[in-house]
C-alpha cells in the first residue's frame, strides 16, 4: 500500500516542502530510503524500526521503500524520523487518517520519544505560506513554533501521542499562539556603561555607532578598556523588531543554537576567537551552514585582537560587509544567508601594544609595526565607518572620586529614539538604519546645505577620503543628527563625524 506524508527540509534559511512516500512491496525484508539522504537520514531506519516496536505497532517483514521527494534536493538531519514512521503506519493499514493538510517533523529516540529538532521555525512559516493547516512537532520545540499565527501547532512528547491523535483516540492539545510582545526580554547585563571610568570620547563614539549600526574599530594599548567597552554594547542595543527577530531565530534554529530560549528577542552578540577558520566565520561546509557573521545578523560581531585573525579570513568579509548577504556555492547548490551585522573590532597599535602610549615605552621596531598593521588591508579598514583611538585611563580617574557616569539604560533610550527616527525616514526602503543607506538613499534623504558641502569638500582634500569614506561620513553625521533630534545635518554634525575617521598617519 502506498502512503504520502508531508515534511520539510531547509535550504539556506527557508523551508522547502518534502513529500515522504512509502511503498510496501512483497519480497525479502529490506528497508531503503532514497532521495539524496545523508547519513543521519539513513540511520533513521533503525530509530523508526525501534520506535514502532516500542509503541506496540507492527513493523512489516517486507520490502519497504521510502522516497523523499523532490529527489534532487539533498536531505539531511534526523527530522524525517516522525514522517517516515507515520507513513509506514499508514502504508501498513495500522493508521487511517487524512494527512494532506498536515506537516510532520521530529527526531525519534529508540523508545519513540520525540527529541528537540532543528529547523522548526522555517517549517512553520512554510506551512503558513502554503496554507497547510496543521504541523506536528516535538514538545520541546513548541515555543519556537507558537510565535507564528495561523497554523495549528500540535506538540507531542512521543510517537504514540501522534498516533492516538491521528486515529482520534486521544487528541493532542493545540499550542496557543504567543504574541511577540508577550515574550520577555528583561536581562541582567554583566557590563554597564556606568562601570566604565573615563573614556567619555570612546563611549560617545560607541553610542553613535550603535545608534546608526556603524562598524567601529577601537585601537589602543592593553588595559585601556577596549574589550570592556565592547562588552557593554549589548546593554545599549535596541530591541529587535518582530521581522528581525524571525530572521535571527531562523538562523539560530537551523544552527541548533536555540537551546532553551526557543526564540531570539535580544540582538545577538558574537565574539569568535581569532583562531576561527574561514568556514567558522563566513559559513560553509559540505552542507552549507551559517557562520559567525550570519549568527551576528542584526546584532554585533565583536572581533577582539583584530589583526590576529587570518588575512584570508578577514578578506572574505569584504563582500558580506558591503552587501549584508553571504553567498556560499557548492557543486550541488548555492545558498545565501543574511549577515547584516555591526562590526566592533579591537586592536593594539603594535605587537607589544604600547606604540604612542605616554606611560609605557614601545619595544617594537618600525618594520614590526608596519608588518603588524599590514595584516589588516586597506579595503577592510575602508569598510569600517569609525576609527577610535582609546588611550590608557589616567590613574586619578580610576582611584579618585568622580560623578557617576550615565547608565546603559539612559544611553539606550537615546539610541532607541534615534532608531525610531531612522525607521520613519527609511520606511518603504530596503535600509533599516543609517549605516545601510545606499548612495541613492543618501542623495534623496540627506539634503546638505552649502556650508556642510564646503566642509566635506575640504575634508576630502585634506584627509584624502575615498568615495566610500565620503558617504560614510555623511551616514555617521546623519546618525549624530538623529541622536540630537535634528531634522537637518549641520556643520557640527559633520565635524564630529570627521573626528571618527582614521588619522592620516594610521592610514598609510
Amino acid at each position: 500500500m502506498f502512503a504520502k506524508v508531508l515534511s520539510t527540509a531547509v535550504v539556506g534559511l527557508d523551508g522547502v516542502l518534502v513529500e515522504v512516500e512509502t511503498e510496501i512491496l512483497s519480497g525479502l525484508p529490506s528497508f531503503n530510503i532514497v532521495g539524496l539522504p545523508d547519513k543521519a537520514v539513513e540511520e533513521s531506519k533503525e530509530r523508526v524500526r525501534s520506535s514502532l516496536s516500542n509503541i506496540g505497532a507492527d513493523f512489516p517483514s517486507k520490502r519497504i521503500i521510502v522516497n523523499l521527494a523532490p529527489g534532487d534536493l539533498p536531505k539531511e538531519g534526523p527530522s524525517f524520523d516522525l514522517p517516515i514512521a507515520i507513513s509506514i503506519l499508514v502504508s501498513t493499514g495500522q493508521l487511517t487518517a487524512d494527512l494532506s493538510k498536515s506537516i510532520f517533523l521530529g527526531e525519534l529516540s529508540l523508545n519513540g520519544t520525540l527529541r528537540l529538532t532543528r529547523g522548526i521555525l522555517p517549517a512553520v512559516l512554510l506551512a503558513k505560506e502554503r496554507k497547510i493547516e496543521n504541523i506536528f512537532i516535538p514538545q520541546e520545540n513548541v515555543f519556537e513554533a507558537s510565535i507564528v499565527e495561523g497554523v495549528n501547532v500540535f506538540p507531542a512528547t512521543n510517537l504514540k501521542e501522534v498516533f492516538f491523535h491521528l486515529s482520534k483516540q486521544k487528541l493532542i492539545e493545540k499550542a496557543e499562539y504567543t504574541p511577540y510582545e508577550a515574550i520577555g526580554d528583561d536581562l541582567l547585563y554583566e557590563y554597564d556603561m556606568r562601570d566604565i571610568k573615563g573614556q567619555e570620547f570612546t563611549k560617545r563614539a560607541v553610542e553613535v555607532a550603535v545608534a546608526g549600526g556603524h562598524n567601529i574599530l577601537l585601537k589602543g594599548p592593553p588595559g585601556a578598556g577596549k574589550t570592556l567597552v565592547a562588552k557593554t554594547i549589548p546593554s545599549i542595543l535596541p530591541s529587535l523588531t518582530f521581522d528581525e527577530a524571525i530572521e535571527v531565530t531562523k538562523i539560530y534554529s537551523i544552527s541548533g543554537l536555540l537551546n532553551n530560549k526557543q526564540f531570539v528577542k535580544v540582538r545577538p552578540f558574537r565574539n569568535p576567537h581569532h583562531t576561527t577558520s574561514h568556514i567558522g566565520l563566513i559559513g560553509g561546509s559540505a552542507n552549507p551552514k551559517p557562520g559567525e557573521i550570519s549568527l551576528a545578523h542584526r546584532g554585533i560581531l565583536f572581533l577582539d585582537e583584530f589583526p590576529e585573525f587570518g588575512r584570508a579570513v578577514l578578506e572574505a568579509m569584504r563582500q558580506p560587509m558591503e552587501d549584508g548577504t553571504v553567498f556560499i556555492s557548492r557543486a550541488r547548490e548555492r545558498v545565501s544567508f543574511p549577515c547584516r551585522f555591526m562590526l566592533v573590532a579591537a586592536a593594539n597599535p603594535c605587537p607589544c601594544g604600547f606604540w604612542g602610549d605616554k606611560t609605557n615605552q614601545c619595544r617594537c621596531s618600525l618594520s614590526q609595526i608596519l608588518r603588524y598593521r599590514k595584516r589588516i588591508s586597506g579595503p577592510i579598514l575602508d569598510r569600517i565607518d569609525m576609527h577610535i583611538d582609546v588611550p590608557a585611563v589616567e590613574a586619578v580617574k580610576i582611584t579618585g572620586e568622580s560623578e557617576e557616569a550615565e547608565s546603559s539604560r539612559e544611553v539606550k533610550k537615546r539610541i532607541e529614539a534615534a532608531r525610531k527616527r531612522q525607521n520613519k525616514r527609511l520606511l518603504g526602503r530596503k535600509s533599516v538604519s543609517n549605516s545601510e543607506m545606499s548612495t541613492r538613499d543618501i542623495k534623496e534623504l540627506c539634503v546638505l546645505g552649502q556650508e556642510v558641502l564646503d566642509t566635506l569638500k575640504q575634508a576630502m582634500m585634506k584627509l584624502s577620503l575615498s568615495a566610500r569614506s565620503y558617504y560614510k561620513v555623511i551616514r555617521v553625521a546623519r546618525t549624530i543628527a538623529d541622536l540630537e533630534g535634528s531634522e537637518d545635518i549641520e556643520k557640527k554634525h559633520v565635524l564630529e563625524a570627521l573626528q571618527y575617521r582614521p588619522k592620516k598617519s594610521l592610514e598609510t
